[in-house]
């Protein structure tokens, strides 16, 4: 066992409390992994208006006092909730978090800087001096600067290291230069340096990178292709500038959460040795979606933001040649209003093999994962993916193109071996994934193998431990220096 540390983890969102996407998933259970490994790890997140009541009435005051963003001079109120062992601490500024949305706002730049600035404040009144601020995308990117710049000449903070994960380069946070004196409240030289600059731009992703001591992202082939022009965002650069303090950390998934033998989010529970729950599970999903209820064809789902990073241009150009065979598709997500239109079509046109719901809803999305037979991820670009991940632990086969996270947990299954976990396809390329589809439907045709592939997947294990593991192996070492 290392050294017990204290962590704090600070993070735009956290499940349950506030989500977007997976980020908020990964905050909530790779704290939990790596507190059950006996450090003393903390989260922190904005207590927004959209926080559903039940948790906002149970949260605790902790303390509050005031800070300057600029010559801002703004309210800081830290309340905290325990769940799952971990303490959550929430800052609190109605004027900055109780909006609408989490981040469609026009002073993005001075919510963020306001929260990192907050978190950074609160520490020596709460009497918690962390090892480690764990820092998640570009929300949290201008934290390491603050703490260079205005902070590290106290004896408190002289000690504190930082990481810095980013979990998707295309979402970056830039503003004007004006920021820097407006917002930020640092010095005029990290401009001229160009830590904190791109395109004549203040880029707060840009900031986490340059300034944080170590990086991560969330597997280990999207750290290699983030150095690349590829996949790099225009930022490969910074990426390459800092290879060597680069790492790539799989993300896992929560499988007390995730559990087919437990889960009362969907139907019927089951598990590897017995799959009679699975059909029953897909039988009720074909009802509610008023599809015909038949076990012989495959189900496909397809739970995504819609986007077209998703692949889902990809879908749309052999839609029809996908239909004409002998499948249902069940699709759930919400995302650009061009391909909402497009799957609500989808379903006019094809309505006994489509039911499409262009909304989120966690309970559904959980149905579809467990009462599908296969599920479909056919991304330009992604980080780590968790759909893939809950797809196998619910023995639905996923069909995948092989980047990022999806190459480093998809094999491609060899019939004659039996080897492998699931579809997949290298090139973005819709007649590449629409044969993988087909393999898909073929193989499914044939029962026992099938059937085998189903169990085997469900056994898989993409649990957080390995990952918390590799976390505190890396912070450890910061640490010792």
């Amino acid at each position: 066992m290392s050294k017990k540390m204290k962590i704090l983890f600070v993070s735009s969102e956290v499940s349950p409390f506030a989500k977007t996407g997976g980020l908020a998933d990964v905050a909530a259970s790779l704290p939990k992994a790596i507190g059950g490994l006996g450090h003393d790890i903390r989260v922190v997140m904005p207590q927004y208006g959209l926080i559903d009541e039940k948790y906002r009435k149970s949260l605790e005051d902790v303390l509050h006092f005031r800070t300057n963003v600029a010559w801002r001079d703004n309210y800081v109120g830290v309340k905290k909730l325990e769940k799952d062992g971990i303490i959550n601490y929430f800052i609190d500024n109605k004027s900055y978090f109780d909006r609408d949305n989490m981040y469609e706002n026009y002073d993005r730049d001075v919510q963020f800087a306001y929260f990192c600035r907050a978190v950074l404040e609160m520490l020596p009144k709460l009497d918690f001096k962390p090892d480690i601020i764990h820092c998640n995308d570009w929300q949290t990117g201008p934290l390491s600067i603050m703490l260079e710049d205005n902070y590290k000449k106290y004896e408190f903070y002289e000690d504190i290291k930082t990481v810095f994960t980013i979990h998707n380069l295309r979402y970056q946070g830039t503003f004007s230069k004006e920021v820097i004196a407006d917002t930020l409240g640092i010095d005029f030289k990290y401009w001229d340096l160009g830590v904190i600059r791109h395109n004549c731009l203040v880029n707060y992703m840009k900031m986490g990178i340059m300034n944080s001591d170590l990086i991560t992202t969330v597997s280990k082939r999207y750290a290699q292709e983030i150095k690349t022009s590829e996949y790099g965002e225009g930022l490969d650069y910074a990426i390459r500038m800092n290879g060597d303090d680069v790492y790539g950390v799989l993300n896992g998934l929560d499988y007390e959460e995730n559990n087919p033998s437990k889960d009362k989010r969907i139907y019927f529970n089951y598990n590897k040795e017995d799959l009679s729950g699975k059909y029953k599970n897909k039988n009720k999903l074909q009802k509610e979606m008023n599809l015909p209820q038949r076990r012989d064809i495959p189900l496909i789902g397809l739970v995504s933001r819609l986007v077209k990073q998703k692949g889902i241009d990809l879908i749309e150009s052999i839609a029809d040649q996908l239909l004409s065979k002998d499948i249902q598709l069940v699709v759930l997500g919400t995302g650009a209003n061009e391909y909402e239109k497009f799957f609500k079509g989808l379903e006019e046109k094809y309505p006994n093999k489509v039911a499409a719901n262009m909304k989120y809803d966690g309970d559904l999305a959980q149905k579809i994962y467990a009462s599908s037979d296969m599920f479909l991820m056919p991304s330009q670009f992604e980080p780590c993916g968790l759909g893939q991940l809950i797809s196998l632990r619910y023995g639905t086969v996923p069909i995948v193109r092989e980047t990022g996270g999806l190459k480093d947990t998809i094999k491609a299954y060899d019939p004659k071996t039996g080897e492998g976990n699931g579809f997949t396809f290298i090139n973005y390329d819709s007649k590449e994934m629409l044969d993988e589809i087909n393999r898909a439907i073929k193989l499914y045709t044939k029962k026992k193998k099938w059937e085998l592939l189903v169990k085997k997947i469900i056994g898989y294990d993409f649990s957080w431990e390995n990952s918390a593991k590799e976390y505190i192996e890396l912070y450890s070492n910061l640490v010792r220096g």
